[in-house]
């Protein structure tokens, strides 16, 4: 199984809608809805993850697991069970984000120097939501270290979730490579669930060998999959799954109507400000992988213009849909 990755402020459902139509993805996760003490109004999972108005799938057929992050029990219970009722295919609950912000507040990976605390919150949510709807739950080798990595791991399984994704580093380890993908074998040994390993795959090659070292079976692909949008495809082929067909490489040519929907995408849902540099911010990711892209890039990264941004990549202005300015969110 391969799943794709939320990325907070760049792989979003605008982003996840392009890169599932490219294929290979069984599974996706949202950007994580902060909880913090209040029941939050429907509307709010709807906006950060609008699948949920669409049977929770992308419109390329794929299921979207929405994510919650928080640290009180009761209220994360409350409102998974409320996420519930929108029909989610899963919850996910966010363990292993490193950011200041979210640490500050006692949020993401922060808890992971709390084994006890992070199992109350899966078993919390556990009980609150009917039992037909999976619960999940990714973390990171740790906080600062990875002393209580196995306690939370076992906390998470006792808890009652059925799936764990791994990112093979702690928070303070950040995104410096490498990830260390052998200490994802022993949370796996440690639990009976299903364990998913992640972190710092950027080529099938790397996902080779982060499947032979971690012992899973199954994989999350983040900033590799925006680097290179066939890499899904590329892993399944090596793998020898889809009854082993190859998979032709993703060619420049066919990256350009991939960046030129997601553009459109972004036009009628980001504000004006905001909308060049979330198209540039891919195309940055794209020159990891493509030469092309960096030609590309450094002929657009000083144009701010929406229009002219559009015009100089596609030969056409991408008409921005006519929203109210409520609807508009910031990149």
């Amino acid at each position: 199984m391969i799943l794709l990755a939320p990325m907070e402020g760049l792989l979003d459902h605008m982003l996840r809608d392009t890169l599932t139509r490219v294929g290979g993805v069984d599974r996706c996760v949202s950007e994580f809805i902060r909880v913090t003490d209040q029941l939050l109004p429907a509307r709010v999972f709807k906006r950060i993850v609008p699948e949920l108005l669409h049977g929770s799938r992308t419109a390329a057929g794929v299921p979207v697991r929405a994510q919650l992050l928080g640290s009180d029990p009761q209220c994360v219970a409350e409102n998974a069970a409320r996420l519930a009722e929108l029909g989610p295919e899963g919850i996910d609950l966010n363990f292993g984000c490193p950011a200041k912000t979210v640490n500050r507040h006692r949020g993401g990976a922060v808890l992971l120097d709390e084994p006890e605390l992070v199992g109350e919150i899966v078993a919390a949510v556990r009980r609150a939501v009917p039992s037909q709807v999976p619960v999940s739950a990714k973390m990171r080798l740790g906080n600062e270290d990875r002393d209580r990595m196995l306690d939370c791991a076992r906390a998470i399984a006792a808890g009652g979730a059925t799936e764990l994704v791994v990112h093979g580093r702690t928070k303070r380890d950040g995104y410096k490579p490498p990830a260390f993908w052998d200490q994802i074998a022993r949370v796996r040994e440690a639990v009976g669930i299903e364990v998913v390993a992640n972190g710092e795959v950027w080529t099938v090659e790397d996902a080779l060998q982060c499947l032979r070292e971690s012992g899973c079976r199954s994989l999350m692909l983040g900033r590799g999959m925006v680097a290179n949008p066939g890499l899904a495809l590329a892993v399944r082929a090596a793998l020898g799954r889809d009854g082993g067909q190859s998979a032709a490489a993703l060619a420049w040519a066919d990256v350009i109507p991939l960046m030129e929907s997601f553009f459109a995408q972004v036009r009628g849902k980001v504000a004006t400000r905001h909308q060049a540099g979330r198209l540039k911010q891919w195309l940055h990711y794209l020159r990891r992988h493509y030469p092309e892209a960096e030609e590309t890039y450094q002929r657009v990264r000083t144009i701010n213009a929406p229009d002219v941004l559009a015009m100089t990549l596609f030969g056409k202005e991408e008409s921005s849909s006519q929203q109210d300015s409520d609807t508009l969110i910031a990149a």
